[in-house]
């Protein structure tokens, strides 16, 4: 069971949010750490709102792109 957290970028649709996971990853050549993000869509029963900061766990497939659940608010 992995859990993650990030900042929520939008709260358009009922029940769903999107969040911006950043993590640091070491440059194969350069051995620097880069900064990469990526979007995930989480089911929200918690009415969110955006900016705020929330932890997700994977759960079962809820529809064809949202694997993951809010399960806080950090």
């Amino acid at each position: 069971m992995k859990i993650l957290t990030g900042k929520i970028i939008s709260n358009k649709v009922p029940k769903l949010v999107t969040l911006s996971i950043e993590r640091s990853v070491r440059h194969p050549l350069y051995k620097k750490f880069v900064r990469k993000t990526s979007k995930i869509r989480a089911f929200d029963e918690f009415k969110s709102k955006v900016g705020d900061e929330v932890s997700i766990v994977e759960t079962k497939p809820l529809s064809k792109t949202i694997f993951w659940k809010v399960i806080k608010k950090v």
